[in-house]
Order: structure tokens, then sequence, then C-alpha cells
């Protein structure tokens, strides 16, 4: 015995249904094309930013910019005797804490200055 097809024995949906089932097909083509152009979007950003090179870095809200192709060279000139026990970095500043004739310092250096522009004596309130 033959089954017949499923599609011939569905009955017709009455006009009301039937314009909803519209509205609905209507409205995922129309989130599906947005949610598309959306992606589109993200992947142009991505490749842009993939195919620009990094000209140089630079750190942010300093003005201080370091060139890509080669090191930046600097000195600093601590205290003599000066014992450092830790170096932080911060944007373009660099602190050095550490000990100098039994007192604990900190001193601050800029690179983008090229200067000391900081010199803290660290020490407990009485």
């Amino acid at each position: 015995m033959a089954h017949p097809d499923p599609e011939e024995q569905e009955e017709p949906l009455d006009p009301a249904m039937e314009r909803i089932r519209r509205k609905m097909v209507l409205l995922q083509l129309v989130s599906g094309g947005i949610l598309f152009v959306c992606f589109m979007a993200v992947l142009a950003a991505v490749v842009y930013k993939v195919s620009q090179g990094p000209e140089e870095a630079s750190v942010a809200s300093s003005g201080f910019a370091v060139p890509s192709d080669q090191p930046l060279t600097s000195s600093v000139d601590l205290p003599a005797g000066f014992e450092i026990q830790s170096v932080s970095i911060s944007g373009s500043q660099l602190l050095f804490y550490g000990r100098v004739a039994g007192a604990q310092k900190a001193l601050v250096y800029d690179l983008s200055l090229g200067r000391m522009v900081a010199d803290v004596a660290v020490g407990t309130a009485p």
C-alpha cells in the first residue's frame, strides 16, 4: 500500500493564520538580513585592522612614542649608593624603589623627558 505525500494531506490554513505565517517569514528574513549585514561590518573592521601594520608603538595618553624599527636608548643616573629593591613602569615613567644610606626612597624617571621627575622619601608615620 502506498503512503500519500504528507504535503497533500495538510489542510490549507485559514486566511488569518496565513497572514501571520507570512509576517513571521518576513520578520525572519529581515532579521537574518540585518544579522548578515552586521556580521559583514565586523568582518570588514577586523580585516581593516589586520591589514594596517603597526607603524609605531606608542604609550597611551603620554604623547610618548617608541620607533618600531629601533629600541629607545636612555640612561638613568641614580644617587650614589642607591640599592634597587624593585622597578616598575607605567606609561613613560619608571619607578625605582630602593634604599640609600639606610633610608627608603622612591625615584620616578620619565623616559619622554629624559630626567628624574620625583624623589620621594618613604618612611613610617610616628
